[in-house]
């Protein structure tokens, strides 16, 4: 039987889940923790993350390790890391995170919470896994207006590039590109602003979750699998000099607020 650990939030009085977040390290996990952190009957313990064995990077998302670990330690957070091969059966996947879920909950763990927006199969799919487990999903984000959410998470300090396109439902060019204003206009007709049909993902570097930016540059694109990846690499302080020297649109460092 799980150890309860639940925290009490001192400031409302009330029980607050443990909570891991599932982080992909894009956009949409980083305002769910924005969210989460908002909310009196939650305590956010840990994220957790799925790594290819075979490139050691973020599934799907083409993030280095490193940059993860940057982000977790910006977010002040514990990483739960697991890999899985590439690719990966679903049947694997599923006893990778079946005895991860079965971990967490006997150390006390009452929640995983997710980043989905609107897709009903996936959340299906994700009850249905926890059914049973003393685990409860939480959807943060579920049903928010898209157009809506992109615009407040740029509105709301958060920055991210777009590290994996599916060329299939949006151009190439788009890989490398910063999540903003100017991205959410040229997106093509029938392309969801956060990208939750899987049209592209994303690395968010600075935002009200972090306590510091993550400074990144933009690296070399490439096409795997179908996919089209841009690497983002950390930013070398001596290359962030000489931009700051020259320009103060510097695209690897996020502007600091006023």
């Amino acid at each position: 039987m799980a150890a309860r650990r639940t925290n009490v939030n001192r400031k409302h009085g009330i029980a607050a889940m443990r909570t891991l977040l599932s982080w992909s390290t894009g956009k949409d996990s980083a305002w769910a923790l924005h969210t989460l952190r908002r909310r009196p009957d939650v305590t956010v313990v840990g994220l957790v993350t799925t790594i290819s064995e075979a490139f050691d990077r973020v599934a799907m998302h083409g993030v280095r390790r490193e940059l993860l670990e940057a982000q977790a330690d910006a977010a002040g957070l514990p990483l739960h890391v697991l890999p899985i091969p590439s690719p990966c059966p679903n049947e694997v996947y599923e006893r990778i995170m079946g005895a991860f879920v079965a971990r967490q909950a006997a150390e006390g763990v009452e929640a995983i919470a997710f980043g989905d927006l609107f897709l009903e199969d996936i959340r299906r799919y994700r009850e249905t896994r926890l059914a049973g487990t003393g685990i409860a999903p939480l959807f943060p984000l579920w049903g928010l207006d898209t157009a809506r959410l992109a615009r407040d998470m740029i509105a709301g300090g958060l920055k991210a590039y777009v590290t994996c396109v599916d060329p299939r439902k949006l151009p190439a060019r788009f890989a490398g590109r910063r999540f903003d204003l100017d991205l959410l206009a040229q997106l093509p007709a029938g392309v969801d602003p956060c990208a939750e049909n899987g049209e592209f993902h994303t690395f968010a570097c600075a935002g009200p979750m972090f306590a510091r930016p993550i400074r990144v540059e933009v690296g070399e694109t490439v096409t795997r699998d179908g996919f089209v990846f841009c690497d983002v690499i950390p930013a070398k302080a001596g290359t962030h000099a000489r931009l700051h020297e020259h320009s103060s649109k510097c695209r690897g460092c996020p502007p600091a607020r006023a």
